[in-house]
């Protein structure tokens, strides 16, 4: 062996090798031994899951023995600082039973996790003690009451996962406030009331399938996805307008209203979901000057289920799949719509029930097989022929009557 890399083999042999012995020799501090055995009293596995069967309290070094369990050498007693409950395995039914007040006795703890079971009841307020957390993730369950606002006190937690469960009542204030959050995911509970303002520079906000209303709040500019899709939330978009890093947003499903902001017709914006409001006004006539990026693989827009009006521009074209349906858009379809299609750039272009009235498409045009064009329901003389690929929800009438095309 050749003589640096000798020595530094040496060094760190030397390094590591007394801190192993240390953790080695260090036991499981007393508080959070009680603290796991409280916590195991309360939670049982579900018929098909294994998780506890490691837990025996008899053994010499939990740390080293209990699934879910990792550990740090602190004043020279080994601490919890990660707590996993369950095996996150899609063949595990997980755990049952309740969380206990217990867990906010592992003071160093840093991750908390919950995997998908059916842990009830609520969330113990005392978890706002555990200052070190950075992470809770207790998602999928039945957890049920409140978000404890002594969460709000947690001032390095970085991700806060509360979805898939029955909570109620308001989002905290204090919670969107937090300095270090980055991503909040409360989606598919029963929480109500408004969204509150948010000041933590966020990444990552998902609400949707809840009973929130109320306008959108200013949001911060660092978000890159978006979703309070399925509230009952209302008003302007205009909080929007300034979200140059969204990737992904979506308010399907709401009572928004009035036009959509320009700035949303963006290509890094490849996701963008807003059926099933009351939006208003038309399309814009050309992208974002100031981006030179088109819309790639992957990228959906659905505009459908609402009351846009006037000509289609070419904004969007090369959108791979492109919801405009129901709405009240009139005049030709441009044709580099069409071209897109041809191409297999486009695969889905839904335009059913509007008031168009042309398309640029002839018999020499062939669509590939992939693709699906919905043409019904509008004012077209003559209705295109062959272009049948429409859901079951577009009807099987080709064209509008002719009274309700009188004045397009």
């Amino acid at each position: 062996m050749d003589q640096p890399h000798y020595t530094s083999l040496i060094f760190f042999i030397l390094l590591f090798l007394p801190l192993s012995l240390q953790q080695q020799n260090s036991k499981l501090s007393i508080s959070d031994l009680i603290a796991l055995k409280t916590i195991k009293a309360s939670l049982t596995d579900i018929p098909g899951s294994t998780f506890f069967s490691s837990w025996d309290f008899t053994a010499p070094n939990p740390c080293s023995s209990f699934s879910g369990l990792t550990c740090s050498l602190i004043s020279s007693s080994l601490r919890v600082t990660t707590l996993s409950l369950g095996t996150g395995l899609s063949d595990s039914p997980g755990l049952a039973g309740s969380l206990s007040f217990a867990l906010s006795q592992l003071t160093e703890l840093t991750q908390l996790v919950l995997f998908p079971g059916l842990v009830t009841g609520p969330i113990p307020s005392k978890l706002g003690k555990l200052t070190n957390l950075r992470v809770i993730s207790l998602t999928n369950n039945r957890l049920t009451g409140p978000i404890p606002t002594s969460l709000s006190s947690l001032t390095n937690l970085h991700t806060l996962d509360l979805s898939y469960n029955q909570l109620t009542g308001s989002i905290p204030p204090g919670l969107t406030e937090l300095a270090q959050l980055k991503v909040l995911i409360l989606a598919s509970n029963s929480l109500s009331g408004e969204l509150p303002t948010v000041s933590a520079q966020l990444l990552h906000l998902d609400l949707k399938r809840n009973r929130l209303n109320g306008k959108l709040p200013l949001l911060p500019l660092s978000l890159r996805y978006l979703s309070v899709s399925e509230n009952t939330m209302w008003g302007p978009l205009y909080a929007l307008d300034s979200l140059s890093e969204l990737v992904y947003l979506d308010l399907s499903m709401n009572k928004f209203s009035g036009p959509i902001p320009t700035s949303l017709f963006n290509p890094t914006l490849s996701s963008l979901l807003l059926q099933r409001n009351n939006l208003s006004g038309g399309l814009p006539q050309n992208a974002d000057p100031t981006t030179s990026s088109s819309y790639g693989d992957g990228s959906i827009v659905d505009l459908s289920h609402n009351f846009l009006s006037g000509e289609i521009s070419t904004v969007l074209v090369g959108v791979e799949s492109l919801f405009l349906n129901n709405n009240r858009l009139i005049g030709t379809v441009p044709k580099e719509y069409t071209k897109s299609l041809c191409l297999g750039t486009t695969k889905t272009l839904y335009l059913q029930h509007n008031f168009l009235t042309r398309i640029n498409l002839d018999d020499r045009m062939k669509l590939p097989d992939t693709t699906s064009l919905c043409l019904r329901y509008n004012c077209m003389v003559p209705p295109p022929v062959g272009v049948t690929a429409c859901p079951a929800s577009a009807g099987s009438q080709i064209s509008r009557p002719a009274w309700q095309c009188y004045k397009v």
